[in-house]
């Protein structure tokens, strides 16, 4: 049993609010994707903010601004679930429910197993790569970093071009 797990953030800014007509179909799938992540064998946990209610899931007071955070027990099971799974299908949907990034908008890194990071954290990672790029300390599917343990192992790639539909 490994002593790491991977902890990963995804944020996005909403085009509308959650009650509007052009959130409803990302609203009406959330039950059903959150579900799925639960289901997965490699999930841990995750952060429960209800994005239904703006001001419970709202971040730096932007009601708009939704994250998503989550741990898993390998990089390979929530890459699994991101681009293997059914949550591809909304993942595919995502330019027509939130704006285009400008900056970072997911980040993984290795947390102690048993350990839950904070949303601050998770932000502080997406800040971490966005000034330094791919570290041990944060970084993406595409330069994925070995687990602590595992030292002189060499960053991977783990080739979700094939499975992701990106921001062109």
């Amino acid at each position: 049993m490994s002593t790491w797990h991977i902890a990963q953030i995804n944020v996005a800014r909403a085009v509308d609010g959650m009650e509007s007509d052009a959130l409803k179909d990302f609203v009406d799938n959330l039950d059903r994707i959150n579900a799925l992540a639960e289901a997965h064998p490699e999930f841990v946990w995750r952060l429960k903010a209800d994005v239904r209610n703006p001001a419970d899931a709202a971040v730096g007071g932007d009601p708009r601004f939704i994250v998503n955070m989550s741990v898993w027990s390998s990089v390979e099971g929530l890459f699994d679930y991101v681009y293997k799974s059914g949550h591809r299908e909304i993942m595919a949907r995502r330019r027509e429910w939130f704006e285009k990034p400008s900056h970072a908008f997911q980040a993984l890194w290795w947390t102690p197993a048993g350990r839950v990071p904070a949303v601050e954290e998770g932000l502080a990672k997406l800040a971490l790569l966005d000034r330094l790029g791919p570290t041990s300390c944060a970084f993406s599917f595409k330069t994925r970093f070995p687990a602590p343990d595992a030292p002189g192992a060499p960053p991977a790639d783990m080739h979700p071009e094939p499975h992701c539909v990106g921001w062109a």
